[in-house]
């Protein structure tokens, strides 16, 4: 071998033994890419699951690949009861639970089972949610379950009521019914004023239960029901009564949030604030498009009057007090949140 050809063999070796050792150097130094599991209990089909898999994927991309998103959903990995403790125990990175689901934790979330919110509208309630009511529970939340808030609520919609064998016609209707409910003092209390014997089933148990009678009528929501495809189970009628507007809080654990880096934490909260308009629009109409869905299906509707909306909410406000007492809600908050409505209606 001559000089020159010994030479250019060991140049060659050379360089790709720098090459080498600077991919793993650079291996070695690039941070591993952020985890981020997020648990519903809702189908692959409900709305809430289809917008936080776009959120997702959205953020995976935005973040150039640092974060890295996962969905699990239909209660794979938690029913919604549980993410709270999953998330202070780093079984899950993200969750979306209902306000129902989170009164055990922070009695405020109930506040939305008050009377005062019996039929009022999207707008209203809006108003209550993304202002200084909403903020102070969410700060509740951020600090007992040690989270972080990303942003505005979730709109899943009204809450009815619906049943298998005796129709809902009006409010004295409810008077004899095992009435599942999702959680929470305020739903058990407002069934039994109307004069219906309260149940909480978890939401991925209810087809089952219905089917087995384990409770007559259910409180939900047109687009749960049809995502459900509940009248399988037995459902045939529905009171569309507005009793609250349910909303979903979307949460981190602060262990993932803490590891974000600052622009990564913008993008994560801007990303969420900036889909929510489309979202409860979209919302909206799912509910609307799922009514139709369940009329196809054979369950017949009644709507009360806002007349008897507005009289139904009247006499349970003769409850308030007491509901706000036994519920543990605070007294101000109640005050500030009554308060906005009435400057609304």
């Amino acid at each position: 071998m001559t000089f020159v050809r010994t030479l250019t063999v060991a140049l060659a070796a050379t360089v790709f033994g720098i090459g080498m050792f600077a991919q793993s150097a650079a291996a070695q130094t690039a941070p591993a890419p952020i985890k981020l599991r997020a648990s519903l209990d809702t189908s692959a089909t409900h709305g809430r699951t289809v917008a936080v898999g776009e959120y997702l994927k959205q953020l995976q991309e935005a973040s150039g690949g640092r974060i890295q998103t996962e969905l699990f959903h239909s209660g794979q990995l938690y029913k919604d009861a549980n993410v709270a403790k999953a998330l202070r125990q780093g079984g899950i990175e993200m969750a979306v639970p209902g306000t129902w689901v989170l009164t055990g934790f922070v009695p405020d979330a109930d506040i939305f089972q008050l009377p005062i919110f019996f039929g009022q509208s999207a707008d209203s309630v809006h108003r209550v949610v993304d202002g200084p009511v909403g903020k102070s529970i969410n700060g509740e939340l951020e600090q007992k379950l040690e989270i972080k808030v990303l942003g505005p609520w979730f709109d899943l919609g009204y809450q009815n009521a619906y049943s298998t064998a005796k129709p809902i016609a009006e409010f004295k209707d409810f008077e004899g019914l095992k009435l599942r409910n999702s959680g929470g003092a305020g739903q058990f209390m407002r069934a039994k004023y109307l004069g219906a014997t309260p149940n909480m089933t978890p939401w991925p148990d209810v087809p089952l239960a219905l089917s087995q009678g384990t409770f007559d009528a259910l409180t939900s929501t047109n687009e749960s029901l049809a995502s459900a495809k509940l009248w399988d189970s037995g459902v045939k009628y529905a009171f569309e009564d507005h009793e609250f507007m349910a909303e979903y809080v979307p949460m981190v654990s602060e262990q993932f949030w803490k590891k974000l880096t600052p622009d990564l934490q913008k993008l994560t909260v801007d990303l969420w604030a900036k889909n929510i308009p489309a979202w409860r629009a979209a919302m909206a109409k799912s509910q609307s498009e799922a009514r139709e869905t369940l009329i196809q299906h054979g369950i017949k509707f009644t709507d009360p009057s806002p007349q008897q909306i507005a009289e139904t909410r009247q006499k349970l406000m003769a409850y308030q007090d007491a509901m706000i007492a036994e519920m543990k809600i605070t007294p101000a908050l109640a005050t500030e949140a009554t308060a906005a409505l009435q400057a609304t209606n």
